[in-house]
């Protein structure tokens, strides 16, 4: 016999919370400052420039290592 109706139990998923975006931002922060950025440089940066820079960890070392050496 065919299943006529199939319910979709997921119309509603769960969203990430606002606390949930803030660890994940202070995470990434504290990523970042392990690669060598900068905290003053950081900490003027927003989450989506932190992001770009550890999307290649080993070009973000490399580049700040220069700077502070």
């Amino acid at each position: 016999m065919a299943v006529i109706h199939i319910r979709n139990k997921h119309l509603r998923r769960k969203r990430k919370g606002a606390a949930d975006k803030r660890r994940r931002a202070k995470v990434q922060k504290k990523r970042a400052l392990a690669l060598g950025v900068p905290e003053a440089k950081a900490d003027k940066m927003n989450t989506k420039q932190i992001r770009t820079l550890l999307r290649n960890p080993k070009k973000t070392a490399k580049r700040f290592a220069k700077k502070s050496a």
